[in-house]
């Protein structure tokens, strides 16, 4: 059963890989049995709070680098169980894309894509000293990590 369950996952990213609309599509697409192109896959787009553009532009205060949305799987056990993190880098790591914000840049593992939402917000909260990433459907990490990875 496990073993059907991760190829079930694996076709499903395939078709993601293959410029997929949304992961319902892709999902849509295995259960009536197609493996084909289904259109291209909606473009991410996550915005930066007031709050979270003030705090960030401080942590990183002029240094030249890169910011990436990392979906960290270390210590997780699991893919599936990784937690969103903000790394400071030099340079953007292989297999990263650059995905659209209302301000500052940010770069997403183009494989990770697939736990995240198209739609995202990333906000600071005071009471919590955190990042907290969220879109319309859930709050998908509510105390955010900061890492400076220069």
């Amino acid at each position: 059963m496990l073993a059907r369950s991760m190829k079930n996952v694996i076709f499903v990213w395939v078709i993601l890989q293959k410029e997929a609309v949304s992961l319902t599509e892709a999902f849509l697409s295995f259960i009536m049995g197609e493996c084909k192109d289904i259109g291209r896959r909606a473009i991410m787009y996550i915005e930066w709070t007031e709050t979270a553009a003030e705090k960030i532009a401080h942590k990183v205060q002029g240094q030249e680098g890169y910011l990436q949305l990392k979906y960290d799987t270390d210590g997780c056990g699991c893919v599936v169980s990784g937690v969103t993190a903000l790394w400071w880098v030099n340079e953007p790591e292989e297999g990263t894309e650059k995905v659209e914000t209302n301000g500052i840049p940010l770069y997403v593992e183009k494989s990770k894509m697939i736990f995240l939402d198209e739609v995202m917000k990333i906000d600071f909260v005071p009471e919590a000293n955190s990042f907290q990433l969220k879109s319309p459907n859930q709050i998908l990490n509510p105390r955010m990590s900061y890492f400076n990875k220069i």
